[in-house]
C-alpha cells in the first residue's frame, strides 16, 4: 500500500457519480437493480440510481476492513442477507466505493451469479491488484482513498472527548 493519499471531497464524490453514470448509460447498460455494498458503496449507490433513473436499490452488508490496510481473513455477510428470488432474472449493478483487494466484489458477484440476467460492477476507485475487473471504474490508482464520509470520527454528544479516526491519520 502506497503512503501517499488520495482526498476525495464530496464535491469531487458528486462529479465522480455524476461521470460514472454518464459512461454506464452511454454503454447501454440499464441495471433492474442498484446492489450496494455498505457501507462506502450506499453512496456511490444513491447517486447512480438517481442518475440512472433506477428506483430499484438493495444492500448487502459486508465487513472486511478492520482499519487502514487491515482486513478480516475473508469478508463476511452480515445479516440481513437479501433474498435472492428478489434478484431473480434482473440486470444487477453492484457499487461499491473501492475495488481493493476485489474480495467483498467477488463475495457480492457471486452471491448474484446464478440468480440474475446480468451483473455488473460501478466503483469510483480500482486498484490494479484487484480480484474483481469492474465494468464501470471512475479512477484508478494505487492510493489509499480518504474518503469525505470517512475522515472524520463519529459524532458524540456535546463535551464527549473525541479521538481521530485511524483512518484520517
Amino acid at each position: 500500500m502506497s503512503d501517499v493519499r488520495e482526498n476525495l471531497t464530496y464535491e469531487r464524490f458528486g462529479t465522480a457519480v455524476r461521470e460514472l453514470a454518464q459512461t454506464i448509460a452511454d454503454d447501454g447498460f440499464e441495471p433492474d437493480i442498484v446492489l450496494s455494498i455498505a457501507r462506502g458503496g450506499v453512496f456511490v449507490a444513491g447517486g447512480l440510481a438517481y442518475a440512472l433513473d433506477c428506483k430499484n436499490i438493495h444492500l448487502v452488508n459486508v465487513e472486511f476492513y478492520t482499519g487502514v490496510g487491515t482486513t478480516l481473513d475473508m469478508p463476511v455477510m452480515l445479516a440481513p442477507v437479501p433474498d435472492r428470488i428478489d434478484f431473480s432474472d434482473k440486470k444487477v449493478l453492484i457499487t461499491d466505493d473501492v475495488a481493493d483487494t476485489g474480495k467483498t466484489l467477488k463475495l457480492v458477484r457471486d452471491f448474484c451469479l446464478d440468480t440474475v440476467a446480468e451483473v455488473r460492477s460501478a466503483v469510483i476507485y480500482e486498484k490494479s491488484h484487484s480480484l474483481v475487473k469492474c465494468e464501470y471504474v471512475w479512477k484508478r490508482t494505487e492510493d489509499w482513498i480518504n474518503f469525505p464520509w470517512s475522515v472524520l470520527p463519529p459524532c458524540r454528544k456535546a463535551g464527549t472527548p473525541v479521538t481521530p479516526s485511524k483512518d484520517a491519520l
